[in-house]
């Protein structure tokens, strides 16, 4: 996502506002000639046909602008274990053929305005969408892995991962979205599943404490499944960074980098990487550390006949 940002945002924000400004100059310039009474009609006429030229590049380009954030929009909303039109469950395959679609449309309206070729970024962007897509499988394979583990029938699962996973998904999306647009479309898909959670069969006939079983479990599901990249969130993008800012890092950093990453980065509810990955708590690192110093030496001191002397 970051690097088709990177390859046709600033490319298409540039021509919008170059596009403003021939507008903006065009209407100054048809205000100074009809102040000029003097000014013959002829050239009234012709800036008045500049100002609509000019008007119609900015719509032009706005509206360029709009589908390019509509696909950009689409392509996130994209990413997840679940649709968001109808909140059913989707495969690794269904993800990257629909990404791959909205990437092929940016390209093509790339191709279609004339902007600077991104082959590069493009191509780099294509070859990582498989290791992204794969996150939706390998999540639903844990997903059943736990359903299965722990004996539920088939009934029970199919209501599992139909009906109260996508509720408990949706609510954790939303308070994590910043975006208002895609807040809402996740805030509208939330309230249509649940409400179907809500009169299911099956939810009805749970008690509120097994009910309440259920929710702690699809919780800890949905907060395991990972949507950022190495680049935004993992060792190998942190470790890229520094290594890049450095120009070579000493063998040794390598591990204490990674121990720090791992058991001490915590996110906004506390937890680390490790404990979200095994799934329990650790110590903390500093403690564990601390607890390991012994005393610190004594500073040197000299020989007391030859701090006489001075």
């Amino acid at each position: 996502m970051h690097d088709i940002v990177k390859s046709y945002a600033l490319a298409i924000g540039r021509q919008v506002r170059q596009a403003r400004q021939e507008w903006q100059k065009a209407q100054d310039s048809l205000q100074r000639h009809q102040e000029r009474e003097s000014q013959s009609p002829v050239a009234s006429l012709e800036a008045t046909r500049q100002v609509e030229t000019a008007q119609a590049n900015v719509r032009r380009w706005e509206t360029v602008q709009n589908e390019y954030r509509q696909r950009l929009e689409t392509l996130s909303l994209t990413l997840h274990p679940f649709r968001l039109d109808d909140s059913s469950p989707q495969t690794s395959a269904q993800v990257e053929s629909r990404v791959r679609t909205q990437i092929e449309a940016i390209e093509a309206l790339a191709h279609t305005q004339q902007l600077p070729e991104r082959q590069a970024a493009m191509k780099k962007v294509k070859k990582q969408i498989p290791a992204l897509a794969a996150l939706v499988d390998f999540w639903w394979a844990g997903v059943r892995q736990d359903l299965d583990h722990a004996g539920v029938s088939p009934l029970w699962q199919t209501w599992a991962q139909e009906t109260l996973l996508p509720q408990v998904y949706w609510a954790y999306q939303v308070t994590r979205t910043r975006c208002t647009r895609r807040k809402a479309k996740m805030q509208q898909a939330l309230e249509v599943v649940r409400a179907a959670c809500a009169t299911h069969v099956l939810t009805q006939c749970l008690p509120l404490q097994a009910l309440g079983e259920w929710h702690t479990w699809a919780t800890r599901q949905v907060q395991a499944f990972q949507r950022a990249s190495s680049a935004v969130e993992g060792r190998n993008g942190s470790l890229a960074q520094l290594h890049h800012n450095q120009r070579g890092l000493p063998k040794q950093r390598y591990k204490v980098w990674t121990a720090l990453h791992n058991f001490d980065c915590r996110a906004a509810d506390g937890t680390t990487p490790a404990s979200r990955f095994f799934r329990q708590t650790f110590p903390d690192l500093f403690e564990t550390v601390l607890a390991d110093i012994q005393d610190l030496p004594l500073p040197r001191q000299r020989k007391h006949e030859l701090a006489l002397k001075h």
